[in-house]
């Protein structure tokens, strides 16, 4: 579901703006669609498919701060 959350996905252009060092011109928000964002919590979390999160300890923790990174931008008015 979080793939489907569209602050969810401008977080994704946020981040990777700041950390390539982009311009909103050059990758502007609304960028990531929700297979950007499944392909990017795919790598991120190093598996094939979101169902392994169910029994894959290392990726569900992964996942887990990855959510409560998104969780703490948005709570600061990130979107």
């Amino acid at each position: 579901m979080l793939c489907q959350d569209s602050a969810f996905r401008l977080y994704l252009d946020r981040c990777r703006r700041h950390k390539f060092g982009l311009t909103e011109a050059q990758l502007p928000d609304g960028t990531h669609n929700e297979q950007d964002a499944r392909d990017w919590i795919c790598a991120a979390c190093s598996i094939e498919s979101r169902a392994e999160l169910d029994h894959n300890l290392e990726a569900w923790q992964t996942f887990r701060a990855i959510r409560n990174r998104f969780n703490r931008w948005r709570a600061r008015g990130g979107a």
